[in-house]
């Protein structure tokens, strides 16, 4: 039987339907996504001290004392709460007086590689940190949106994303940012209005010859950066004008890669039209752009696939040092928790294997702490 391209539209509005109905469900404004909380042994993790240090800070009520639960067992202390702890016990790892935020962009060009959920798992692990974020969502598809619990089709209009700055309606990005549920995190989300983007930033640059297409979001990020420790961008997976601006506006990189034959292929048609890229704008217009690092992160590894590790060979030889050393494990937690329109920090208590949560949360605290030290070594370098 023929298929015709009404039955292809056909099909697609009973796809954003349901879409729409699972994300209306999970996302309904009665159940909204809510914070995790965390009891002593948790905030003494973040804090880096022993339970007893906690114990004996709350004598001096000098932080959150939280609240005892129900069962007056256990005291339990909001994200909100917890993060002023943390940012008391490590102060000295916070950003210093005079340095900017360091702006990451979060990139690939092949979809389906975690480059959201890495996103959003260091914005959080770094909030967690004490650290201040803002993650900026450059994605028509707005998943990272999603993932704060906003729904890009109904709930974001275009003067709520970059589209605006795009068209030179607003002359910084500050008008964009919005509170999440996720104390520590602020976000710039997107909506599908994002694909006019790649048409208004060329017709700007066809009016006046001396408009910097790729330089938009940099310069809007203006007082941002003094505003906040870690600026990460979600790319879309495509070479689009806002990926060229997210990349132009970033100081590091980072590159989920899952070891797959496929992933490895694409991550390669990667490098190579980014590279084309770079050195067309640096011919054509005299611009130089560094930047401080580019992590590899191996993402989605699958430990039971033997041609995993054979492909883990093909990326390390690659990349060599670029390849960050850790991987980020495929496992049941993060497969439920994505169902869910969440990640492994979204969870206060695990209902399956302590065994297996442990290792996909520790996999993401790697990474946090991996990325925190590279953030921080730019921070020495511009206040040195």
């Amino acid at each position: 039987m023929a298929i015709s391209i009404y039955d292809i539209a056909d099909q697609a509005i009973k796809a954003a339907e349901t879409v729409a109905d699972v994300r209306g469900r999970m996302l309904a404004p009665e159940a909204r996504k809510q914070p995790p909380v965390f009891n002593m042994v948790q905030l003494a993790g973040l804090c880096g001290v022993e339970k007893t240090a906690i114990a004996y800070r709350l004598t001096r009520n000098e932080l959150p004392s939280g609240v005892v639960n129900d069962t007056g067992r256990r005291r339990e202390f909001t994200l909100a709460e917890a993060r002023e702890w943390v940012q008391q016990f490590r102060e000295k790892m916070r950003k210093p007086r005079g340095a900017r935020a360091m702006t990451i962009a979060v990139c690939n060009f092949k979809g389906g590689v975690s480059k959201t959920t890495t996103t959003m798992t260091l914005a959080q692990g770094l909030s967690l940190r004490g650290h201040r974020v803002l993650a900026i969502d450059m994605d028509p598809q707005g998943s990272l949106t999603t993932l704060f619990g906003i729904l890009p089709d109904t709930e974001v209009g275009e003067e709520d994303t970059f589209v605006a700055l795009a068209n030179g309606d607003k002359p910084s990005l500050d008008y964009a940012v919005r509170p999440t549920y996720w104390d520590g995190i602020d976000l710039v989300p997107a909506s599908p209005t994002l694909f006019t983007c790649e048409f208004s930033l060329p017709a700007r640059q066809m009016k006046d010859p001396d408009f910097k297409f790729w330089d938009v979001l940099n310069s809007g990020l203006g007082s941002l950066r003094d505003e906040y420790d870690v600026i990460l961008i979600d790319t879309p997976p495509a070479l689009s004008y806002g990926t060229v601006n997210a990349f132009m506006a970033a100081d590091g990189l980072i590159v989920p890669t899952p070891p797959n034959a496929l992933d490895f292929a694409s991550s390669a048609q990667f490098w190579t039209l980014f590279s084309d890229l770079a050195l067309n704008l640096t011919q054509t217009s005299g611009t130089e752009k560094t930047f401080e690092f580019i992590h590899v992160l191996l993402s989605r590894v699958d430990h039971s696939d033997a041609a995993a590790s054979v492909v883990r060979q093909w990326i390390s030889a690659t990349y060599a040092e670029k390849v960050l050393p850790v991987e980020i494990p495929k496992t049941t937690v993060t497969s439920n928790a994505s169902a869910e329109f969440g990640t492994v920090y979204d969870v206060s208590k695990y209902d399956g294997s302590a065994t297996t949560y442990r290792r996909a949360r520790e996999a993401y605290d790697r990474v946090t702490e991996l990325v925190e030290q590279s953030v921080q070594a730019f921070w020495a370098k511009a206040v040195s």
